[in-house]
C-alpha cells in the first residue's frame, strides 16, 4: 500500500515537472530546433522567399567555397574575435579583481561598469559614432591636444574593424566582469591567508591562487565571448553597414545581406551552417583543451 502511494506521488510529481518544463520545451522546439532543421533543409535549395524552394543539392556550399567575399568576411570575423576576446577578458578580469577589494563606492562602480552591457545597441552606436566623428568627435579632439591627427575611424578601411572591436569590448566588459566577480567570491580566503603566512605577495597570490581557481570561470567566459564575437552583427549594421567596402563586414552581416537584400535565402542558410560549424568546432576544441589541461594539473 505504501509502495503504491509512493509510485502515485512520483507520477504526480512527474506530471508537475513536465508541466513546469513545458514552456521552455515548447519555446526550444518552436524557436530553436524547428528553425535549425528548416535552415539545414533550405541550405540545399535555391529559395528567394517568393517562389517555391528548388532543390540544388550541394551547390550553395560549392558556390560558398568559390565566393571571395565569404573568405573576406570570415577573415574579418576571426580578426574581430582575436581582438575582442583576449583584450576584453583581460580588462574584465582586471576590473573584477579591483572591484572585489574593499573600496569606497564599490557597488556604484560595479553598476557603472555593468551599465553598458544592458544599454541598447542603438544608443551605444549613436554615442560611439559621435565619439568617432573625424571632425568634431571626442576621441580626435583628445588626440589633437597632444598634436596627433586622428584617423577617420569608421570611415577608413584600415581602422573601421578595430573601431567596432573597441565598441564590442567596451559593451561586453561589464558582463564578463560580473561573471569573474562571482568566480572570485567563490574562492575561499583561507588560501590567501595561508599564502600570506608563507610570505607570498599580491602578484604571487594572483598568479598561483586566483588564476588557477578561476579556470572554470575563465573557460566559461572565453567560450561565451568567442560565440558572441562570431555572432556580431548589430554594431556592424548600425555603425558601418560593413563598409568602407567590405572592411568591417562579418559573417552574420553577409548572411543578412544574402537573405534580406539579395533574396538568396538558400545561400544565406548555407552561410548560417558555416558559422554554426565554425563556432561548434572552436567550442569543442576549447572543451578538449580545458579537459587536457585539467588532466595535466
Amino acid at each position: 500500500m505504501v509502495k503504491t502511494k509512493k509510485v502515485s506521488k512520483l507520477k504526480d510529481d512527474s506530471k508537475w515537472a513536465w508541466l513546469m518544463l513545458a514552456p521552455n520545451i515548447i519555446g526550444f522546439l518552436l524557436f530553436m530546433l524547428i528553425p535549425m532543421v528548416a535552415t539545414f533543409v533550405l541550405s540545399f535549395t535555391k529559395y528567394d522567399m517568393l517562389s517555391t524552394p528548388k532543390f540544388v543539392g550541394l551547390q550553395n556550399y560549392i558556390d560558398m567555397a568559390k565566393d571571395p567575399i565569404i573568405w573576406e568576411v570570415t577573415k574579418n570575423t576571426i580578426l574581430y574575435t582575436v581582438i575582442t576576446v583576449p583584450v576584453g577578458m583581460c580588462i574584465s578580469l582586471l576590473l573584477a579583481v579591483m572591484l572585489d577589494q574593499k573600496i569606497a563606492f564599490r557597488r556604484f562602480y560595479r553598476a557603472a561598469f555593468f551599465l553598458p552591457s544592458i544599454t541598447s545597441m542603438v544608443v551605444v552606436a549613436i554615442v560611439w559614432q559621435w565619439i568617432y566623428n573625424p571632425d568634431y568627435g571626442l576621441l580626435n579632439y583628445f588626440l589633437s591636444l597632444f598634436g596627433i591627427k586622428g584617423p577617420k575611424w569608421l570611415l577608413d578601411a584600415n581602422t573601421s574593424l578595430i573601431s567596432l572591436a573597441i565598441v564590442g569590448i567596451w559593451k561586453r566588459a561589464g558582463y564578463d566582469m560580473i561573471i569573474f566577480l562571482s568566480g572570485l567570491q567563490g574562492i575561499s580566503n583561507s588560501y590567501y591567508e595561508a599564502s600570506m603566512l608563507d610570505g607570498a605577495n599580491k602578484w604571487q597570490q594572483f598568479r598561483y591562487i586566483t588564476l588557477p581557481m578561476l579556470k572554470p570561470t575563465t573557460f566559461f567566459v572565453f567560450v561565451m565571448a568567442v560565440i558572441s564575437s562570431f555572432q556580431v552583427f548589430d554594431q556592424v549594421m548600425l555603425m558601418t553597414k560593413g563598409g568602407p567596402g567590405r572592411s568591417s563586414s562579418v559573417l552574420v552581416h553577409y548572411l543578412y545581406q544574402n537573405a534580406f537584400q539579395y533574396f538568396k535565402l538558400g545561400y544565406a542558410c548555407a552561410i548560417a551552417y558555416l558559422l554554426f560549424f565554425i563556432v561548434m568546432g572552436v567550442t569543442v576544441f576549447n572543451m578538449r583543451m580545458e579537459k587536457s589541461m585539467r588532466e595535466i594539473y
